[in-house]
C-alpha cells in the first residue's frame, strides 16, 4: 500500500501548507484589526464553534482512513494470491474463476464504500464550514451597515473589510482541513512505525564474533524448540519465509482457528501445530564433524525442517544451544554466519529477473567465469547457453518459465557460487524424469564434496552415502548410525526403509 508515500506527503505537503496558511491568516487578521477591530471581533466569533468541529471531523477521518487502508491491504493481498502464476493456475484447474471474481468484487466494494464514506465526511465538514463563514459574513454586514448609518465608519471600510474577511474565512477553512489531512497521514505514520518498531526475533550481539576459517563442526546440545502460534506474526517472520499472502490472511482475520494453524504449518514445520504451543524439538543432541554428510530421516512433522532452520539461525532454540566450531550461534555475527551456511530448499525461489541476476544473488562480485563454472558444476550451463538470450534470459515470476529440475539446478549453482563451508539441503520430493534426477544428483555430489552437509533425505542414494543418519520422530532423535547399523536395530528406520526407500531400490 501507500503508507510510506502518505507519511512522506504529511511532511512534505501538509506541514508546509499549515505553515503557509498560518502566516497568511495572521497577516490577514492584522490588516482586519487595523481596519476595524470591532468588526474583526464579530468576524472571529465562529472560532469557538470551529475548533470542536474540526477536532470531531479529524477523528472521524482518521478512523475512516485506517479502515480504508486495511481494506486496501486485504484487496491487494487477494490480488497477490490469485494473480501470481501459481494462483492463476490453481483457479483455472479448479474452475473457480467466478468465485474469485466474486471475492474480488466483495473486497473492491468494501474499498469503494469506505471511499464514499470518506468523501461524504469531507463534504459535510466543508458545507458546515461554509455555513459558519456565511453566518459570520452576514453578521458583519448587518452590524457594519448599522454602524455606517450611525456614522461610526464609512461604507468604504465595510467593503475593504469584507474583502479581507472573505480571505480570512477561506484561509481558515483551508487551515481547518489541515488537521484532517494530518490525522489521515498520522494513520500512515502509525502503520509504518508498527513495522519499524517490531522487535527483532533474531538479535545480534554488539560484540558478535566474526567467523574466520570455519571448519564446519556443528554441535546440538540438548536443543529444544517450540513455535508460538499465539504470538502475533511479525514482518520479520514473513520476511524469513516469504509466505506473505498466507500470513496476511491470518493477520486480517480472514481465516478461522483451524485454517490459521494450517497456514502456519505450511510456513514452518509441517504438522507440528495442534495446540497453541507445540514442542517441535525436544532435547536434541548430536555432533557433526567437519566434512561429514548427515542425513535426516523421519515421518512428516518429526522436526527435520525445524532442525535445518536452526543451523542458519532462522530461529533461536528455546532451550539448549547450537555450536559452530565451538562458538554458540547466538554469539556469532549474522553476516558471517550467512556467508558460511548455504541452504537449498525444496521450493526454489527465483526473482523475476535474468538468470545472471538470480545467480549473482549468492555473491554480487562474482565474475562471468565464476558464474559459468558454478553452472557447469550444477549441470545447467549447457541448458543456459542454449537459450536465445543465454544468461540474460528472464526466468519469470518465481521462475515459472523453467522446469522443476532446471530451477533446482539453478539453486544448486547459486549455492556453489556462494561457496559456503556448511550446506543445508532439503531434497526435492517432486517427481522428476530420470535424466533430470541424474543431473541433480550429480550436481549435489559436487556441491556436497568437502563440505559439512545436513540433508533432509528423500532418496536412498543420499542415505547410503551419508556418514551419519539421524532418525527423528516427534521432535527427538530416536535412532542414529549408518544404514546397516540402523537396519540391524529393527526400529523406526527399518520401518521407513521397508515402506519408502526399499521401493526405490526395487525400481532401480
Amino acid at each position: 500500500n501507500n503508507d510510506v508515500k502518505d507519511a512522506q506527503s504529511a511532511i512534505s505537503n501538509t506541514i508546509v501548507d499549515i505553515v503557509s496558511h498560518l502566516v497568511q491568516l495572521i497577516a490577514t487578521l492584522a490588516v482586519m484589526l487595523a481596519l476595524e477591530w470591532r468588526l474583526t471581533a464579530l468576524g472571529i466569533l465562529i472560532l469557538p464553534l470551529l475548533i470542536p468541529l474540526a477536532k470531531r471531523s479529524s477523528t472521524i477521518q482518521r478512523d475512516l482512513a485506517r479502515e480504508s487502508m486495511d481494506d486496501n491491504a486485504k484487496m491487494n493481498a487477494l490480488m497477490h494470491e490469485t494473480l501470481n502464476i501459481g494462483g492463476v493456475l490453481l483457479v483455472k484447474l479448479f474452475g473457480r474463476r467466478r468465485e474469485e471474481v466474486n471475492r474480488f468484487d466483495e473486497h473492491a466494494a468494501m474499498v469503494r464504500d469506505i471511499g464514499v464514506k470518506r468523501s461524504v465526511a469531507s463534504v459535510r465538514f466543508s458545507v458546515v464550514m461554509g455555513l459558519l463563514g456565511a453566518i459570520g459574513t452576514a453578521v458583519v454586514y448587518w452590524v457594519g451597515g448599522y454602524m455606517v448609518l450611525k456614522g461610526v465608519f464609512t461604507i468604504g471600510t465595510i467593503v475593504a473589510f469584507s474583502a479581507y474577511l472573505g480571505q480570512f474565512y477561506s484561509t481558515l477553512q483551508s487551515l481547518s482541513n489541515a488537521p484532517i489531512s494530518f490525522a489521515t497521514s498520522l494513520v500512515s505514520f502509525e502503520r509504518v512505525f508498527e513495522v519499524i518498531d517490531l522487535p527483532l526475533d533474531i538479535a545480534e550481539k554488539p560484540d558478535a564474533l566474526v567467523l574466520d576459517n570455519v571448519q564446519g563442526r556443528i554441535e546440538f546440545e540438548n536443543v529444544s524448540f517450540q513455535y508460538d502460534t499465539e504470538k502475533e506474526i511479525g514482518l520479520s517472520y514473513v520476511r524469513r519465509h516469504g509466505q506473505v499472502h498466507q500470513v496476511e490472511a491470518v493477520l486480517s482475520g480472514d481465516t478461522n482457528g483451524a485454517a490459521k494453524a494450517e497456514v502456519i504449518e505450511e510456513v514452518a514445520e509441517p504438522s507440528v501445530y495442534s495446540q497453541a504451543r507445540v514442542q517441535a524439538l525436544d532435547g536434541v543432541s548430536f555432533t557433526i564433524q567437519p566434512g561429514q554428510l548427515v542425513a535426516l530421516v523421519g515421518p512428516s512433522g518429526a522436526g527435520k525442517t525445524t532442525t535445518t532452520y536452526l543451523v542458519p539461525r532462522l530461529y533461536d532454540p528455546t532451550a539448549g544451544r547450537i555450536l559452530l566450531d565451538g562458538h554458540d550461534l547466538r554469539d556469532v555475527s549474522l553476516d558471517s554466519l550467512a556467508e558460511n551456511v548455504g541452504m537449498v530448499t525444496q521450493e526454489t525461489h527465483l526473482f523475476h529477473d535474468t538468470i545472471r541476476t538470480n545467480l549473482l544473488y549468492a555473491r554480487l562480485d562474482a565474475t562471468q567465469a565464476e558464474i559459468e563454472a558454478a553452472c557447469r558444476a550444477a549441470n545447467i550451463h549447457d541448458f543456459i547457453v542454449g537459450l536465445p538470450n543465454g544468461y540474460e534470459t528472464i526466468v519469470g515470476e518465481r521462475g515459472y518459465r523453467l522446469s522443476g529440475g532446471e530451477k533446482q539446478r539453478l539453486a544448486i549453482a547459486r549455492v556453489i557460487l556462494k561457496n559456503p563451508r556448511i550446506l543445508v539441503l532439503d531434497e526435492a520430493t517432486s517427481h522428476l524424469d530420470s535424466q533430470s534426477e541424474a543431473l541433480i544428483q550429480d550436481a549435489l555430489k559436487t556441491v556436497m564434496a568437502g563440505r559439512t552437509s545436513i540433508v533432509i533425505a528423500h532418496r536412498l542414494s543420499t542415505i547410503l552415502a551419508a556418514d551419519l543418519i539421524l532418525v527423528m520422530d516427534r521432535g527427538q532423535v530416536v535412532e542414529r548410525g549408518t544404514h546397516s547399523e540402523l537396519l540391524a536395530q529393527n526400529g523406526l528406520y527399518r520401518q521407513l526403509y521397508e515402506t519408502q526407500f526399499s521401493r526405490e531400490l526395487v525400481g532401480h
